[in-house]
């Protein structure tokens, strides 16, 4: 769900309070409204739209740029969060989500340091949740040159390889279950 969703097991139970949290200002009607009218934007099939993310599909040779369509949402006054991944989904969210917004939530709620979490992402909807002071590792697909922007962050490390052979990659890179190490420390 983009950072939408927050479930704890064993009844995978919704956590609430993140829900109220990220709900804040949220108008789903007034953005489809907005963002309906607009050349080379399809609404998603409603399994995809979620409480807290409106997704579509884009054509970028047909649809405004990114920057036009949240220059839009602001005349708007719509404060939202927009995500384009794959070069084709377009996910619009509260501006109070995101990847990178549940994943330190849910840290602090926890009590686990950003330090000793490891996050795997591969496309540019991933890239909030990899910067910051998590260990990060932007694993070998297709699209990981969405990423591109992250290759001199210290904390993110480019695997060679795909998936999870490249989550395996990184474990080993940061000795994970060992010394754990951070870049700034080798």
């Amino acid at each position: 769900g983009m950072g939408t969703e927050l479930y704890y097991a064993p009844q995978l139970t919704a956590d609430t309070a993140w829900s109220n949290h990220i709900d804040h200002q949220w108008n789903p009607k007034a953005l489809r409204r907005i963002l309906d009218q607009l050349p080379g934007l399809k609404l998603q099939a409603k399994i995809e739209q979620l409480a807290f993310k409106l997704s579509y599909y884009i054509d970028p040779a047909k649809a405004p740029s990114l920057d036009e369509i949240n220059g839009l949402l602001r005349q708007q006054e719509e404060n939202v969060n927009v995500f384009l991944s794959y070069g084709q989904f377009l996910d619009i969210l509260p501006a109070r989500a995101s990847k990178g917004f549940a994943l330190r939530y849910f840290a602090d709620q926890w009590d686990i340091p950003l330090e000793r979490i490891l996050i795997a992402g591969g496309t540019a909807g991933d890239e909030d949740m990899m910067r910051g002071n998590t260990l990060s590792v932007a694993v070998a697909n297709p699209h990981r040159d969405e990423l591109a922007r992250l290759v001199d962050v210290e904390r993110v490390y480019f695997s060679r390889r795909a998936f999870a052979g490249g989550i395996l990659e990184a474990i080993d890179h940061y000795d994970f279950y060992g010394e754990c190490r951070s870049p700034e420390h080798e």
